[in-house]
């Protein structure tokens, strides 16, 4: 076994992808028992051991959103791919092909984000790039994106997709979704591809979003939203925490976490099943002149 495959086992928490492998405790009472910082470390040592698969230094691993839960959910037979690469365009692809390919996103915020050049766009939990790359290029000239990822080995694999791509206009900032490193009022449009859900306080995240953003500026993200009714055995599988589900607000949650940060206009449409208690969702609101503290 290689040093790098030792690196990778000991950074991935137990148990397959998504929800294939159960712990013990609901989703609450992980977060109650773990707290922010044990649900926040878990998600880290995941992704982690997905960017140093996507780099290369690693093989046999599991990725997270993407790899190994792509057809886990699938009951008419279509073979349909749920997360990642998969669900960008040609013309994506083409543009940063590195990061597209180790995307892990159920979705892809930039396509409904109307980008104007000019604009500032904060991307939350960039992992390898693609969505801060696809973006850079819709505002450039004058405009720039910025990619906020708490996890080294995202940041590194991203700066060398920009690198590759050859897009300038980029910055990539280590920080938390409930802490962003950035002034009030200092972006325009916030996105996200999948990574909201994976925060243990998405209040405090939507909040803080809705702090950086200006007065009228906006959220376009993808992100898993839960049906009412999920059962309690995926809501008591920490792996399915990491893996995108089991931390995933209803429509109902979601709406309410919006309008209590500030945000208007609020649209949250399905656009396929990733589980068979949750589904991909595009989400999109507008910040409102008022914005409630972050307590």
């Amino acid at each position: 076994m290689s040093r790098a495959q030792l690196e990778v086992e000991d950074l991935a928490p137990e148990g397959a992808c998504c929800a294939t492998a159960k712990t013990s405790g609901s989703a609450e009472k992980a977060a109650e028992s773990d707290g922010p910082a044990g649900i926040r470390d878990a998600v880290r040592r995941r992704y982690a051991a997905a960017a140093l698969e996507a780099a290369g230094r690693s093989a046999g691993t599991t990725s997270c959103c993407g790899g190994a839960v792509s057809g886990a959910y699938d009951p008419a037979g279509t073979g349909q791919e749920l997360f990642g690469a998969a669900l960008y365009d040609r013309a994506d692809h083409g543009a940063a092909p590195d990061a597209v390919g180790a995307s892990l996103g159920c979705g892809v915020p930039t396509a409904v984000a109307d980008l104007r050049p000019g604009e500032i766009v904060l991307d939350l939990g960039s992992g390898a790039g693609a969505d801060v790359l696809i973006a850079a290029r819709r505002v450039a000239p004058g405009g720039k994106a910025i990619g906020l990822d708490m996890t080294p080995e995202m940041l590194e694999l991203a700066r060398q997709n920009a690198s590759t791509a050859g897009v300038d206009n980029v910055e990539f900032v280590e920080g938390y979704l409930e802490e962003i490193p950035l002034p009030d009022r200092s972006v325009d449009v916030v996105i996200s591809n999948c990574v909201i859900n994976l925060a243990a306080d998405k209040r405090v995240v939507l909040r803080e979003a809705a702090r950086v953003l200006r007065p009228g500026g906006r959220v376009a993200v993808s992100d898993v939203i839960a049906d009412p009714g999920m059962d309690a055995e995926t809501r008591a599988d920490l792996a399915a925490w990491t893996g995108c589900i089991a931390g995933a607000l209803t429509e109902v949650e979601f709406r309410e976490a919006l309008s209590s940060a500030g945000f208007e206009d609020i649209e949250i449409v399905e656009t396929h099943r990733v589980h068979s208690s949750a589904g991909a969702a595009v989400v999109r609101a507008r910040r409102t002149g008022t914005v409630q503290p972050v307590s």
